[in-house]
Formats: structure tokens, sequence, C-alpha cells
């Protein structure tokens, strides 16, 4: 197993259960959102994804924005290439919006939009 094999089986969570980075994100961003009408609804983990045979992504969150548009925000603590390249792939097979998050320092967050076609 590589070191990255390594790192990422020790920060495996069980299906269902926010690791801290998705927790922190959910407490300092969506959280906030919500409550100030910015979105109307998140759900964690609630939208599996086929791309192809025996081939899926679990999205982390599912968010409706109060413009009534379906978003799909993923949220990692360092990006992979296998990670990155599959949510590419289901943004460029679904008709949604998909923003890769990660942590920028101790209380930001960089955002990227990889919804690859305006739908």
């Amino acid at each position: 197993m590589s070191p990255v094999e390594r790192m990422q089986q020790l920060g495996r969570q069980p299906g269902g259960k926010m690791n801290k980075t998705e927790a922190a994100y959910a407490a300092e961003v969506l959280a906030p959102q919500l409550h100030a009408g910015v979105i109307l609804w998140y759900r964690f983990e609630a939208i599996k994804l086929r791309l192809a045979d025996r081939t899926f992504i679990t999205i982390d969150f599912p968010v409706i924005t109060s413009a009534g548009q379906l978003e799909f925000r993923e949220v990692k603590g360092r990006w992979t290439d296998d990670a990155r390249a599959k949510t590419k792939i289901a943004a460029s097979q679904f008709p949604f919006r998909f923003i890769a998050i990660q942590r920028d320092g101790r209380h930001g967050w960089r955002t990227e939009d990889l919804t690859s076609r305006s739908w």
C-alpha cells in the first residue's frame, strides 16, 4: 500500500458518517446558509450517481439553493486524482452544478466549480 492509500484508509468513516472536514463544512457553511435563506435544503450523502458499470459517486452534500437549483458539493481534506476524476466525470454526465470544496487555512474554504457545461 502506498503512503497515500494508508492515509486514506485511516480517515475512512463508515457510510453515512461525516469526517471532521465534512462536519466542519456543514457547521461553518451549510448551517449558516440554511439559516440565512441562501440555501433551502441540504443532506449528507443523500444521492448516489452511477457513472459507469460498477462505478458510482456518492455526493457529500446535495444542496438546493434559494433559486431552486440543485448543486452537488464534494468536500475533501485533500483531493486525490481519483476523487477529482470521478467528480469531473459526473459533472460531464449530469446537468447539475458540481463544486469541489477544500479547507483553506483554519477557518476558510476554497471552492472550485467543476461543472463542465452550461446546461
